[in-house]
């Protein structure tokens, strides 16, 4: 979730709702029975793709880089796995589990100061727990700004950039806030010699940034960061609908004629919204906000509500109640200027112009006093509200016109398929070539994003019309050599990812280097580096869930009337399809 979009809504009008003053704040994803001892850790949705609780043994809270390092310490001494939990801990893969029961949390949240802010060379140094939102605000206070960032800005630099997290941009280093990273100091597993643990101080010289830039956070705990800013700049933004007949021409360019430009696409209205947005004179007048509808606080009983209507809709609604609901989300989105506002209160019309620091990320609901849980962020895992898969691809630019073409071939198929799409917006954001980081995009791509519907079942339900959700997936990620985003997607989707990185081979001789004991390594990200092991997990009902590609009726819900069947468009793709007419047959004969 590390990047939210400004039509974030469910199935209704949940996040058109003003945002209240109020809110309670997202739980600390590590909760300890003991003190910090018998602790577990999640993302912010409270569920890992496979459902598992992660449990630990303990869990630190290092208030400084000292405390780090003799955190780092006393696991590599006792060969203890240690995994990096961060604010609200975004990622929806487990990269933050160290795996089994005696592993050690890490939470760089205490971690959150400014070390130092040099304004003539433009380089700000913070802590790597320092959420985005306050990195920014200090840099505007400064008159600085980071030129690109995540839509989201509760994620902190420091597990934004072990995930690869971006902006959308492709003019100059490109969206991706690693590229504007010169130095970082990260604390990795030592020899007793050497006391356990050391602090590495990395530079632009040092070729190992290249590795720390984007780590995962297998090479150890990142303590400090420098980025290098740009002088404190302006924005105009507005937001073009046109009809999807020429998206996949546009697409191609449009990435080049604005500099932070994206597109959001509603399939089954057959549109896309195309946003334009430029820097413009600090002379301009206007002192625009962005207040991203989907991430205000929302009050908790009309988030319960809207789950509860999203839920009727997937077991008991029509394609007919499915798409009216996307509809009358789109059209209340676009009205509402997708939350931006022209004075940080209301909307007057576009374009909406602001400094660079209230325009580049959002995330109100995590910035309101404490109300007891009258109101929250919407996904809130306390409250039974926005729960979704998030999944977000990266397909070379190149490519990018074939990949619409085929989806909307997919589309015309059965237009009201993708409904679902179609009121959360199929967001799709421009980043560059990476040249300093390892694990950093290999190609200039277009990153295709899709956010839609999880049930709470304990193994997974059905949704209507998941193959066609499947089938684009498997065809960004396998006929067109799509990456998967390091911090986002269902297990499936890492399944041979590391094959398509050109260096990582050198990446994990860093890697080697840094942590050869692999104390923070886990079953997961062995799985996801290639080293050991498949991410993927074959079982019954495992493609319902994404953790598997299904190769047999089992792998979907055949009880339910899914069988496993290939793609429509991409013939080569396994999905679970619905089936009424074959359903008791089949059924009959397992």
């Amino acid at each position: 979730m590390a990047s939210m979009r400004a039509a974030r809504v469910l199935f209704l009008l949940l996040a058109l709702v003003v945002g209240l003053s109020g809110a309670s704040v997202p739980p600390d994803p590590v909760a300890c029975a003991h003190g910090t001892s018998d602790c577990t850790v999640s993302n912010s949705y409270g569920a890992f793709p496979d459902r598992t609780v992660c449990r630990v043994a303990n869990a630190t809270f290092p208030r400084t880089e000292q405390e780090l390092v003799a955190a780092v310490a006393a696991a590599a001494a006792a060969k203890r796995k240690v995994k990096v939990a961060t604010t609200y801990s975004h990622s929806f893969p487990k990269l933050a589990c160290p795996g089994g029961r005696h592993g050690t949390i890490i939470s760089t949240e205490r971690l959150n100061r400014t070390v130092t802010i040099d304004k003539g060379k433009r380089l700000l140094t913070v802590e790597s727990g320092m959420l985005l939102r306050d990195l920014i605000e200090v840099a505007g206070d400064a008159g600085l700004s980071l030129p690109h960032s995540p839509y989201f800005y509760g994620v902190t630099i420091g597990g934004l950039l072990a995930t690869g997290a971006h902006g959308s941009s492709l003019w100059g280093k490109g969206s991706a806030v690693h590229e504007y990273v010169v130095g970082v100091r990260i604390v990795t597993p030592a020899p007793a010699s050497q006391g356990f643990a050391v602090v590495r101080e990395l530079g632009t010289a040092d070729p190992d940034l290249a590795a720390a830039k984007v780590s995962l956070s297998v090479l150890g705990v990142i303590s400090q960061v420098t980025l290098v800013l740009q002088p404190l700049f302006k924005r105009s933004v507005r937001f073009v609908a046109r009809d999807d007949s020429d998206m996949a021409e546009k697409l191609a360019v449009w990435g080049g004629l604005h500099e932070f430009g994206d597109v959001s696409w509603q399939p089954w209205l057959g549109k896309a919204i195309y946003r334009e947005d430029g820097r413009v004179d600090v002379s301009t007048p206007g002192d625009g906000l962005n207040s991203n509808l989907g991430l205000r606080a929302q009050p908790t009983a009309e988030i319960i509500s809207a789950r509860a209507e999203a839920e009727r809709l997937q077991e008991n609604g029509t394609d007919i109640d499915r798409c009216e609901a996307a509809r009358r989300a789109v059209v209340e989105a676009e009205r509402m200027a997708f939350g931006f506002t022209n004075d940080g209160v209301s909307f007057t019309g576009y374009p909406v112009v602001g400094f660079q620091h209230r325009i580049q990320a959002s995330g109100m609901c995590i910035d309101g006093e404490e109300d007891g849980l009258r109101s929250a962020c919407p996904w809130d895992p306390r409250v039974r509200g926005d729960f979704v898969y998030e999944s977000a691809i990266s397909v070379a630019l190149r490519k990018v016109p074939a990949l619409v073409a085929d989806m909307r071939r997919l589309r015309d198929l059965d237009p009201s398929a993708f409904c679902g799409m179609d009121a959360m917006g199929v967001l799709m954001r421009y980043v560059r070539a990476s040249s300093s980081a390892h694990l950093g995009k290999p190609e200039d791509s277009l990153d295709i994003e899709l956010i839609y519907y999880r049930s709470y079942g304990d193994d997974g339900e059905p949704r209507a019309h998941a193959d066609v959700y499947d089938e684009v997936e498997q065809m960004a990620l396998r006929k067109y050599g799509g990456v998967p985003h390091w911090g986002k997607n269902r297990n499936f989707a890492f399944d041979g990812a590391i094959a398509k990185y050109p260096r990582a081979a050198e990446f994990l001789e860093v890697k080697e280097r840094y942590d050869p004991d692999g104390i923070f390594s886990s079953e997961w990200s062995d799985q996801v580096l290639g080293i050991s092991g498949s991410p993927s997990v074959v079982r019954p009902g495992c493609a319902i869930e994404g953790l598997c590609v299904c190769s047999e009726d089992s792998h979907c819900a055949p009880e339910q009337g899914y069988f496993c069947r290939p793609g429509k468009v991409y013939t080569d793709a396994r999905v679970c399809r619905f089936q009424s007419g074959r359903h008791t047959d089949e059924i009959a004969s397992l």
